[in-house]
């Protein structure tokens, strides 16, 4: 179900999803009275802080972000060295706007990626796609400074040999994570793990394979990797997508491009999954490392957005007017030709607009997809050297990007920009907000972010 919202003067105050607790009623009923109060006397929409990407059972933000946490891979020579969490302030009229007011180092370098809230946004989990441990941190207790509670470093024994903790998606007392390898050949067939939210394992559903899984609709393009996964909980479904193991996500990118063996080791598939009873329904053909996906929130809109990394292009995965599941490319991503690597996507709360971030070109791109069968690209800027990640939120008017891919991905030299930027969208111009050069303040490499604020506690 949709996640809901409200707003009280000028803290925010958080209403629980779809299947949370059943004191959201009480708090419903006051934020739709509150709601008809704005209306009636002319007071216009609160701002709203939340991402569009989260998971529909989380609660969410309102009035707007006070802080925004970067998951960083740490550099050699550069500061402590170590992958850290760190807390960067976005409150606007503070004197520390813009500038960190918090880190946590983990010890090392683990190749540190991406992470996630838990359903009751009170920890978050962090991977390290090289070793495999997990971080996580307790945001709750002092939302300007978290502090790691627990590290779990038994991922790869406990799951049965998943390797690279990916993807962190919050469902009902659940943490589910992708991983992208495994252990026997470091190649990119791999898992689903679940775990509660206190950190125990649950289960592993292996990616489905023509060996596996013979008689799956769609099977002949199954090829057994994973990425990212999302749901759609009133339809009773999920996404994987697909993306390459530990022995090419490790290698240097430059020697990567260069090994004809190392190209042909990339995903082509998105597996449709059964929500309740996790197994997979139907695979779809989707060639050229389809990367993240991002559901559309309206309440008939049954279908999903993802990209491919090394073929640029937007598909659709939707549901027909048969009930049926299908997908297909609806769109170029700059010119395929010159392979600008699309890498992060951010659909708009309304479903009309998607940014979609392009590694090499250090674009990001804005497409109509009020029609999601056929984009249309209305904007583009460079946002550095390069770039990566995008969130922006709930009410699209501030969008946030960071620049690292992966430690031997990202360019070199002077390219090696890292930074988190943040930008006001005005509806036809980004205006950047602030920016903070990673480098400079001995951090590392800007990886993934997420929104936090006090109010939610």
């Amino acid at each position: 179900m949709r996640r809901d919202i409200l707003t009280t003067g000028t803290l925010a105050e958080v209403v629980p999803c779809g299947h949370a607790r059943a004191r959201a009623g009480h708090r419903l009923r006051e934020a739709a009275a509150a709601l008809l109060a704005a209306t009636v006397i002319g007071v216009g929409a609160p701002a709203m802080g939340d991402e569009t990407c989260q998971s529909p059972y989380m609660p969410m933000i309102t009035g707007v972000e006070e802080f925004v946490y970067v998951w960083t891979l740490g550099v050699e020579g550069l500061g402590d060295g170590s992958d850290k969490f760190v807390t960067v302030d976005a409150r606007a009229g503070s004197p520390s706007l813009g500038k960190v007011i918090h880190s946590v180092s983990v010890g090392g370098r683990h190749e540190a990626h991406h992470g996630g809230f838990t359903d009751d946004r009170r920890h978050f989990w962090a991977g390290g796609l090289d070793d495999s441990k997990i971080f996580v941190f307790d945001v709750h207790s002092n939302p300007a400074k978290p502090k790691l509670a627990k590290t779990i470093d038994d991922f790869v024994k406990k799951s049965g040999g998943a390797v690279g903790p990916h993807t962190f998606y919050a469902l009902p007392g659940r943490m589910m994570i992708t991983a992208l390898s495994n252990d026997k050949d470091h190649g990119g067939r791999t898992a689903l793990v679940e775990y509660t939210r206190s950190g125990n394992y649950v289960r592993t559903h292996w990616m489905p394979t023509k060996e596996t899984a013979p008689k799956l609709a769609g099977i002949a393009a199954a090829d057994g990797y994973g990425y990212d996964v999302r749901a759609l909980p009133r339809k009773n479904v999920m996404l994987t997508s697909s993306f390459t193991g530990w022995s090419n996500y490790m290698m240097d990118f430059g020697k990567m491009l260069k090994d004809e063996a190392a190209m042909k080791r990339f995903g082509q598939s998105v597996v449709l999954w059964n929500l309740h009873t996790r197994k997979p329904q139907k695979v779809f053909h989707v060639p050229g490392a389809p990367l993240e996906i991002r559901w559309a929130w309206g309440t008939r809109h049954n279908y999903a957005f993802t990209t491919t990394a090394l073929t640029s292009k937007i598909w659709l995965i939707y549901e027909d007017e048969k009930g049926d599941w299908q997908a297909k490319a609806v769109a170029d991503i700059g010119d395929p030709s010159k392979v600008p690597l699309p890498v992060d996507i951010s659909l708009s709360s309304d479903d009309r607009l998607l940014w979609v971030n392009s590694f090499m070109d250090g674009k990001t791109r804005l497409f109509d997809v009020s029609d999601p069968h056929k984009p249309k690209q209305i904007y583009e800027k460079v946002i550095g050297r390069q770039v990566n990640m995008v969130s922006q939120s709930w009410d699209g008017k501030r969008v946030y990007f960071t620049s690292s891919l992966l430690a031997n991905w990202d360019k070199k030299g002077d390219d090696n920009e890292q930074f988190l930027k943040a930008y006001a969208w005005d509806g036809k111009e980004l205006k950047e907000r602030f920016a903070l050069d990673f480098t400079k303040e001995k951090l590392g490499r800007a990886h993934i972010m997420r929104f936090g604020s006090r109010a939610l506690y």
